[in-house]
């Protein structure tokens, strides 16, 4: 009894062994991998490289054998693989013992230098086996500039154009904190990343070209510079309070400004001084029941190029509201849409639209400008001087000098070439056909006329 015993137990033992040295192949096998991304997160400064080390664990009694371990982005890659010290980017039937680990090292070298150098750079790694693929995402910070992920203001905070600034995650302005933005910076922002702004931004943009205050996604390479949707856009919350964008240029977003509720002081909640508002997949300026003060503004080939609802307190003066379609924007929706009203709520609306311009072309639109009540709350709703296309006149408004259905002619409309100009040219029927106001100079900072003013956002000089 005792030999047959030990035979038993020799012969589990043996059992056992063959296990651990044979290869597990169901597609149920299971490894861990120590992060799903590398960040290399350094700002260099000149040319450097730095590594990040990834740990792969066989999490089986058995050997695993990785058919594959590569680099997506192959030779043409900024990174580079070392596996248990061989460097390379693609290695095939790697062998993990039982409930052993493998480690990979991951390097980027950067020059920050470079020309068309991405500000982030990304790659993955594809590790395969037993039919399974894990990926590893690679994530490496590339030109110099300030890179901040879920950036919390909450003190008051001032930036100056240094360097560019890159905003992963989000931007979180806290109530009763200000952000300034001096002339010149350049805001880049990755697809997750809004600006909430609970506090106060204040943008100090001036009129030339380098002056300007831009916002934009972070994707400048091709095609992807000019997709809309780019990154989710500014959103001017409840506590928000006394916000003041000065040239200012918002480009690619999903909605550019968003605005909620009424000021908490009785200043507008936002003013929008000589600002561009472009390529916004959905809407350029969506405000619920809220208050700005525009002028000099373009708010371009967008989904929606302004919507107000839910009544509140608007005047936008000398602004062109403009969408021509092109192959990122369907325009099925008119370029600006007015209402008091919002999921089963009526509130007062006062508006005024004092020499604006409301257009869009090759779309699917015939009224530019629609104006809906609901309930018997205040409704005042002012179109003075301007140029619209519609057909059906918007009700329960007051117009005075409206041109109706007359080509505004832009000076330059090229969808091909993704290029428009919303200058006036000669001969455009919105020359000295506004009426006089306060404002003595354009979109361009140039003057104004010194009799009749012309519509929109331009002057023809």
């Amino acid at each position: 009894m005792r030999c047959s015993g030990f035979l038993l137990s020799f012969l589990m033992l043996f059992l056992f062994s063959c296990r651990k040295d044979s290869f597990i192949t169901s597609g149920d096998a299971r490894i861990s991998i120590s992060a799903d991304t590398l960040k290399f997160d350094t700002v260099f400064v000149t040319a450097g490289s730095t590594y990040r080390t990834l740990k792969i664990f066989n999490d089986n009694n058995q050997k695993l054998r990785l058919s594959s371990l590569r680099l997506m982005g192959g030779t043409g890659s900024v990174f580079k693989l070392n596996v248990d010290g061989t460097p390379g980017n693609s290695f095939s039937n790697l062998e993990l013992e039982a409930n052993d680990s493998l480690y990979v090292f991951a390097q980027v070298n950067v020059n920050p230098g470079a020309v068309n150098l991405p500000f982030i750079l990304r790659d993955s790694i594809e590790i395969s086996f037993n039919g399974n693929k894990r990926l590893v995402q690679l994530e490496a910070w590339g030109q110099n500039a300030h890179f901040l992920r879920n950036k919390t203001v909450s003190t008051n905070e001032t930036w100056n154009n240094d360097l560019p600034y890159v905003i992963l995650g989000s931007l979180n302005i806290n109530a009763n904190t200000t952000l300034t933005i001096n002339k010149g910076c350049r805001i880049y922002l990755h697809a997750d990343a809004p600006v909430l702004v609970n506090g106060t931004l204040q943008v100090n943009g001036l009129k030339d070209t380098v002056d300007r205050v831009y916002f934009r996604g972070d994707r400048l390479d091709e095609p992807y510079k000019d997709y809309p949707a780019s990154w989710p856009g500014i959103f001017f919350q409840a506590t928000s309070k006394d916000n003041v964008l000065n040239y200012a240029i918002i480009k690619n977003a999903f909605q550019a400004i968003g605005v909620t509720d009424p000021a908490t002081n009785p200043n507008p909640k936002l003013v929008l001084n000589e600002c561009v508002i472009d390529n916004a997949w959905d809407a350029g300026i969506v405000a619920l029941n809220s208050s700005i003060r525009a002028r000099n503004c373009l708010i371009s080939n967008c989904g929606k190029n302004l919507l107000l609802a839910k009544g509140g307190d608007y005047q936008f003066i000398h602004c062109t509201m403009a969408t021509i379609a092109n192959r990122f924007i369907d325009h099925k929706e008119p370029v600006l849409t007015l209402s008091n009203y919002a999921n089963g709520t009526s509130a007062n609306l006062d508006a005024l639209f004092r020499n604006c311009i409301f257009w869009g072309e090759n779309g699917l639109v015939n009224d530019e400008v629609v104006v809906i009540k609901n309930g018997n709350t205040v409704f005042n709703v002012n179109f003075d001087y301007g140029l619209w296309k519609v057909q059906n006149a918007p009700a329960n408004t007051t117009s005075t000098q409206v041109i109706n259905n007359q080509s505004p002619l832009f000076d330059s409309i090229d969808t091909r070439n993704n290029y428009y100009d919303f200058r006036l040219k000669t001969g455009s029927p919105a020359i000295n056909k506004g009426t006089i106001t306060s404002l003595t100079t354009d979109l361009d900072g140039k003057p104004r006329a010194a009799g009749l003013p012309d519509l929109g956002c331009f002057e023809k000089q």
